[in-house]
């Protein structure tokens, strides 16, 4: 598969990546079960749910750029990911207006992301250019 993702740490980690933020996993029990490059790469893309939304938002803009490779990998397919499904089916209570913040915002986190997998990234700038934005 061009451009694939065969790494299975970082795959774990895409399946693992929401499991701190939204569960009472700790990163410790993470790292026991998985190892610690899995628990890294879910601690590097885990937002501080203690912060403000509009802040966690911020800084995963903020810190894209200096992610590791293998958390990079992850953020692209997340983002690719919940982008489809945004195109598919607007969650409830969200207007048109919500939806276009969110490519908006994602656009931004994708621009730290560049020049680590040309496939997810080819796919991520085909749906901003059909929603009109400029990555």
């Amino acid at each position: 598969m061009r451009g694939g993702v065969s790494d299975v740490e970082v795959l774990q980690a895409a399946l693992l990546h929401d499991t701190v933020e939204d569960t009472d996993t700790s990163p410790a029990e993470l790292e026991a079960r998985f190892g610690p490059v899995v628990a890294r790469i879910v601690q590097e893309v885990t937002d501080d749910k203690g912060l403000a939304k509009a802040e966690r938002k911020r800084m995963q803009v903020e810190r894209a750029a200096r992610c590791s490779r293998q958390a990079k990998l992850v953020k692209l397919a997340d983002k690719l990911y919940n982008l489809r499904d945004l195109n598919r089916c607007t969650p409830t209570g969200w207007t048109a207006e919500r939806v276009q913040e969110y490519f908006v915002w994602a656009c931004e986190v994708v621009k730290g992301l560049r020049g680590t997998n040309s496939a997810l990234e080819e796919k991520l700038e085909e749906l901003f250019k059909q929603r009109g934005v400029q990555l």
